[in-house]
């Protein structure tokens, strides 16, 4: 089934890697906004390596977006952020969705890249 408009309720910008002058003649590397999308968050609950991760401090989810020439781009070098609250993902895997309509992003919060 197809990813439905009301389905991707939140709103998330993906962050990809650069560099930004230091104003020292060096360079600082960092993240910098490359676009935002639509997209669902769905906080995983069961196995025993998420309740693991979830005592550790770091809530895995999976942010399914529409596929595009923009989404398409996404590696997990890049960090997911939620547009409203700032809160960090690392990504941590990038899957087709089963109708390939889009994609499934694994990634987590509350853990370094």
């Amino acid at each position: 089934m197809p990813i439905s408009a009301g389905q991707l309720r939140e709103r998330f910008a993906f962050d990809g890697p650069t560099e930004v002058d230091d104003g020292y003649g060096g360079v600082v590397a960092g993240f910098g906004e490359q676009f935002s999308v639509a997209a669902r968050r769905q906080y995983l609950r069961g196995g025993e390596a998420v309740q693991a991760a979830r005592l550790q401090g770091k809530q895995p989810v999976i942010l399914t977006v529409r596929r595009s020439s923009q989404t398409e781009a996404i590696t997990t070098q890049w960090r997911a952020r939620d547009a409203r609250t700032g809160e960090v993902f690392n990504i941590r895997s990038i899957e087709p969705s089963e109708d390939r309509s889009g994609f499934d992003i694994l990634a987590e919060a509350g853990v370094a890249i």
